[in-house]
C-alpha cells in the first residue's frame, strides 16, 4: 500500500511563532493557498481512504485540499499533534525568556523534552507509530492520504528511517503542506520514497 502524509498549511499561530500543540489555530490566507495549491499538485492521486487529525487547522487544509471529498474524510483523535501542556499558546520568545531549558529542550534536544502535563517526544513517536500502523494494515493493497502535524510527522518519519529521537528536528525541514510518501512493503516494513517533498532515491 501507498500512504501519503500531508502537514496542515500555515496557521495565524506559525506566522507569529506560537506553540500550538493540540490547542486550536486556524490557517491564514496563505495557509489556504498552499493548501488549495497541494490539492491541485495531487489532484491525479486517486486515493481510497482520506484520514485526518481533528484539529482546526488539519480540517481546514484537508477541505481546501479535497473540496469535493469533505464527506469522505475520516477523523481520528490518535493523529492530533504533541501535546504540549503548559507550552500551548505561548510565544517562542516568551517562553525562551522564561523557562529557557523547555524551549531549548524542544527545539534542540528533543529526546530530553519532558515537561509536566506534557507529552514526551517518545510517547509521540510511539503514537504515531501505532496509529499509521493500524490504518496501513486496514488498507492493504490502496493508496492512503492522512493529514496531520509537523512533529507528529517527523516523529514518525524519524523512527521508521531508523534514527533516534535526538534526530527527529534534523533535515528536511517539515514545511507548511510538505508531501511525504510511503510504501508498505510486504514484510509490513515502511519504506519511504518522498520525506518533506524531496524524493528518495531507490
Amino acid at each position: 500500500m501507498e500512504l501519503h502524509l500531508f502537514r496542515h498549511g500555515e496557521t495565524d499561530w506559525n506566522e507569529v511563532g506560537r506553540f500550538q500543540g493540540q490547542d486550536e489555530s486556524r490557517l491564514t490566507e496563505k495557509g489556504v493557498l498552499q493548501a488549495q495549491k497541494l490539492g491541485k499538485k495531487i489532484a491525479g492521486i486517486k486515493f481510497n481512504r482520506i484520514y485526518c487529525s481533528p484539529s482546526l487547522r488539519t480540517r481546514q487544509t484537508a477541505s481546501y485540499m479535497w473540496p469535493n471529498f469533505s464527506n469522505d474524510i475520516k477523523y481520528l483523535d490518535s493523529l492530533v499533534e504533541i501535546n504540549l501542556g503548559p507550552l500551548e499558546g505561548q510565544l517562542y520568545k516568551d517562553v525562551e525568556k522564561n523557562d529557557p531549558s523547555s524551549h531549548d529542550h524542544f527545539f534542540h534536544k528533543p529526546h530530553l523534552f519532558n515537561l509536566k502535563g506534557a507529552e514526551t517526544f517518545a510517547k509521540l513517536t510511539n503514537r504515531a507509530i501505532n496509529a499509521i500502523t493500524k490504518i496501513a494494515i486496514e488498507n492493504i493493497n490502496k493508496t492512503v492520504a492522512i493529514v496531520s502535524h509537523g512533529a507528529f510527522i517527523k516523529a514518525f518519519m524519524t523512527k521508521i528511517d531508523g534514527k533516534e529521537i535526538h534526530q527527529i528536528w534534523d533535515p528536511p525541514y517539515m514545511d507548511n503542506c510538505a508531501h511525504n510518501i510511503i510504501v508498505l512493503n510486504n514484510d509490513n516494513s515502511f519504506q519511504i520514497t518522498q520525506m518533506a517533498d524531496v524524493k528518495r532515491k531507490s
